[in-house]
């Protein structure tokens, strides 16, 4: 969950900025991570009505508002849904829009068949480098030794449904001081969040 959540640090700009720096339509992105030679897959998609981004991933799912920074995340197998707080959980800041991040445009490029600007993101002491389309869709996010990279993109209308918090799911609460984008959902019974994807 922890790679997953870089693709919601959408760029603030204070001054050179792109267009959009959230999705200005519904549009669904499949993504391929790779980090420490290991690679995964993973689905997005944003209902731009509401601001809302749903990450699909093999344990289960996320939706999360990017301008409040909260949101959940649901594990479907074993019915449990634990409320995510950006401001209130570590590592947090990656589901919130940094304000005080400089920005630096960088080259033109194409990925999965779309146009777009490449930016230097510097934030609290990290870089990394993003593509982002005129209307606000991140392609390609490089940090450090993980890379992000959308492998399609389909802008349609997305079903509002999918975004709402399921009925029927346990809570669970994680205890203070735990970040849940470290790892990935918590086990029914179990007080720390198992190892996510790496």
């Amino acid at each position: 969950m922890r790679f997953a959540l870089l693709l919601l640090a959408a760029p603030a700009f204070a001054q050179d900025r792109p267009p959009a720096i959230f999705p200005a339509r519904d549009v669904a992105v499949e993504y391929r991570l790779q980090s420490d030679g290991q690679t995964h897959n993973m689905r997005m998609s944003w209902l731009s009505a509401r601001n809302l981004v749903r990450i699909d991933m093999p344990q289960g799912f996320g939706v999360f508002d990017q301008r409040a920074g909260t949101g959940f995340m649901a594990m479907e197998r074993e019915r449990i849904v634990m409320d995510i707080n950006a401001n209130a959980t570590p590592g947090g800041a990656l589901m919130r829009v940094p304000e005080n991040a400089r920005f630096t445009r960088e080259a033109q490029d194409r990925v999965a068949g779309q146009a777009c600007t490449t930016w230097r993101v510097e934030s609290q002491g990290q870089s990394s480098r993003s593509c982002i389309t005129p209307d606000g869709v991140m392609l390609r996010t490089v940090t450090g030794n993980t890379t992000i990279e959308a492998q399609r993109v389909e802008y349609a209308a997305q079903d509002a449904a999918r975004f709402n918090r399921p009925a029927g799911f346990q809570s669970f609460q994680m205890p203070a001081g735990i970040a849940p984008p470290g790892g990935t959902f918590p086990q029914r019974g179990t007080a720390l969040p198992p190892p996510g994807l790496r």
